[in-house]
């Protein structure tokens, strides 16, 4: 009796520590025409609360390579997402206006369309349901 018990137990961790490995789903972003080897290419993921104003959900700050950039994002939850990128090419860590207010360096941001002036999350929005998904964004 007592290896029977042993045995369900031992299962049934086995089966709930594999259910813990993967909680959310997998988000594969493709940034595509990455011009120049110069700087890093750094990116965020946001919900409504942090885009535009805090630090995004999940971030990377990788060194930029001409052509195209894969990035992998794990164990994100279903729901309403931003997501932004910059081609921070003298790697100061932020994005860089010309004297007209336009942007001297690459970026590009989720969404149907880039609105003139700065984007609003309804512009960026993008929904993560239940299963893994890409996102191909190009500079």
């Amino acid at each position: 009796m007592k290896k029977l018990l042993f045995t369900i137990t031992v299962f049934a961790m086995s089966f709930t520590m594999n259910a813990q490995e993967k909680e959310g789903i997998t988000l594969t972003v493709v940034i595509e025409n990455v011009l120049n080897n110069e700087g890093h290419v750094l990116s965020a993921l946001h919900n409504e609360d942090t885009f535009m104003k805090a630090e995004g959900l999940e971030t990377s700050h990788v060194k930029a390579e001409a052509g195209e950039l894969i990035l992998t994002f794990e164990n994100i939850q279903p729901g309403d997402y931003a997501f932004s990128v910059l081609h921070d090419a003298n790697d100061n860590n932020r994005m860089d206006f010309a004297t007209n207010g336009m942007p001297t360096e690459d970026y590009a941001m989720s969404g149907e369309t880039l609105p003139m002036g700065p984007p609003t999350f309804s512009d960026a929005k993008f929904t993560i349901e239940k299963e893994d998904m890409q996102l191909t964004l190009r500079f």
